[in-house]
Formats: C-alpha cells, structure tokens, sequence
C-alpha cells in the first residue's frame, strides 16, 4: 500500500497513475474519494469491484473546470447555471443530462450524470493534472462510513488501491448535497450545503420518493454509512444504567455517564463541527468492541439535517 502526503510530487504521481486507468484515493472537502477516469469503463469498473458496490448505484464524476464539464453534461439549464455559479467550487452535486462520452457503468444506465466541481484543492489540482473527468465516489467499502482521514482509507482499502493521496482531515465531513436539475429542481440527498441555502438560490426544491427500485443519486439506500457495530437513535438519558455499561456513546454537546467510551460532537452545539467529526468519531467508537453504539439525535437545522441522514440510514436494521 503507497500513502503518500499532497506535494506536487504526489500530486503529478497520481494524475499520470489516473490517465493510465489506475485507481487512486484522494482528499476532498467532503471525504475521500476512490477516483478513477470517468471517461474509462474499464478503470471504472475496477472502483465497483474494490468497494464491492452494486452497478445499480451511480457515482458522481469530478471536473475541474467549464471544459470538463462539457465533456460530461449535454446541457446546463439556467437554474444549474445558477447554482454553479453560486456554490461550485464546493460540495454540491447536480444531476444533469449526460454526454455519450459517459459510460453507461457510470451512470448505472441512466441517461443522467451527476457532476460535481470539488473545492479542496489537492483533489483540483489532480483532476487538471490528469487532465479528464474522474468518477469518485467514498473511498471505503459500499455501505461503511466514510473516509474523513487517508488512514480510513489505507485500514479499510489497503493494496486494493494503486496510490492514496493524503491530504490531511477533510473540512466538511459529509458528503456533497445533491439536486438533480430536471424536470424539476429536485432535492436527492441532503448533504455539507443545508437545502435552505439553495432554495435561497433558486427557490424551493421538490423531494425524491424514497421507494424508486433505481436510485438517481448515490446514499440512497435505507441502509448506508453504516459502522460494523450495530447503532441506534436514542436519548442517553432514555437509556438504563444497566444498559450502557456495554455500549459506547456518540453525544452531540455533552457525554453520560456509564458508558464504556464515548466521543462528544461538538461541545459548543456547533453543527458544523458536529459534521465534521461524525465519520471520524463513528469510525473511533466502532473500534472499541462495544455491543452497541449510541447516537444521540442533533437538532434538525442547516447541516444538522445531512447529519441526522447519515445517523438514521446508519441505524437502519
């Protein structure tokens, strides 16, 4: 396993590893991705079988600039224009109609791509390095909580990867909202930018339905960034004595008393802090050896709504 720091050295390491159809993680300011040319259906292809994620999921493609873009979408409608214009760079991801340069894998046959233009500036510079459009998705495998540290992805990942690029812990914890463009300005996933933000924007967005048998956008499943250890949704004060002594908390502004470890999210009640260490906590606390998790439910507000997601899908049995 190579995990090398973002120098430039790195950098130009991993853009030409990528335009040979390698597979390499990298830093984003939402988590790590596992990047591979979006142009290639064979490198592709090599991401789906290192996370052993299902082909019915699509995965977000990476560009790096207008030109990139036009390569992957056949069109960017006013709203999206409008959207790119106010959050991009950054960690929002829109779903637009894609290019027949796009491989169908990518798109899990859909003939939509959702595209996103990162923020961090590792990731950027290896996309304009490389010089092609990369499909990204988590760097962990399909269905286990995100990567926030390049050590998530070298314990979770290992040789399975040609080069990981550590860029150090990643700004926003969560990954990028999502909003697919058309027939309607369309809210998929919650994510780092809170929904009130882009209804700021473009005025208000319209919910998927949860029960469609193909999902349009990656975190959709019921059950999804889930811990090895089993979790649950609960109050700690709801929960008896007796009951903690074997389980672990995960609080939002102040730990209880009696559990065997816990990790507190943010003790100023700073949502933003409390997203930027759910991952890494999560990813602490499942390696205690506890029977259980606990999580403690955050305020449903701004980025507090993206976290409760990734808590409830988590928790789903």
């Amino acid at each position: 396993m190579t995990v090398l720091p973002a120098a430039p050295s790195t950098i130009d390491r991993a853009a030409a590893l990528l335009r040979e159809g390698a597979v390499v993680a990298l830093p984003t300011e939402t988590v790590y991705g596992l990047a591979a040319n979006a142009l290639d259906a064979r490198a592709v292809a090599r991401i789906f079988e290192i996370k052993a994620r299902p082909s019915f999921d699509p995965l977000i493609v990476h560009v790096a600039d207008e030109a990139m873009l036009r390569r992957v979408a056949a069109n960017v409608p006013p709203i999206a224009r409008t959207l790119i214009d106010r959050f991009w760079p950054g960690p929002l991801t829109l779903v637009l109609r894609k290019t027949d340069a796009v491989p169908s894998l990518v798109t899990s046959g859909l003939e939509s791509v959702a595209v996103r233009m990162p923020a961090h500036p590792v990731a950027r510079a290896i996309i304009e390095r490389a010089g092609i459009p990369l499909a990204a998705p988590s760097a962990n495998p399909f269905g286990y909580l995100s990567p926030t540290r390049a050590e998530h992805v070298a314990r979770m990942l290992g040789d399975r990867v040609d080069l990981i690029v550590d860029g150090g812990p990643t700004e926003h914890g969560v990954e990028s909202t999502i909003v697919m463009v058309e027939p309607e300005p369309t809210l998929l996933r919650h994510g780092a930018i809170p929904v009130d933000a882009i209804e700021a924007a473009i005025g208000p967005l319209a919910r998927e339905l949860s029960d469609r048998a193909k999902p349009l956008a990656p975190g959709r499943l019921p059950q999804h960034y889930a811990p090895r250890t089993p979790i649950r949704l609960v109050e700690p004060e709801a929960v008896a004595p007796p009951e903690r002594a074997d389980a672990v908390l995960l609080a939002f502004r102040e730990a209880a008393a009696g559990y065997r470890d816990a990790r507190v999210l943010s003790p100023s009640g700073d949502l933003r802090e409390a997203a930027a260490r759910l991952f890494l906590y999560l990813h602490e606390l499942d390696a205690c050896g506890a029977a259980r998790i606990d999580a403690q439910p955050v305020p449903l507000e701004g980025i507090g709504i993206a976290i409760m997601d990734r808590l409830r899908r988590a928790s789903h049995r």
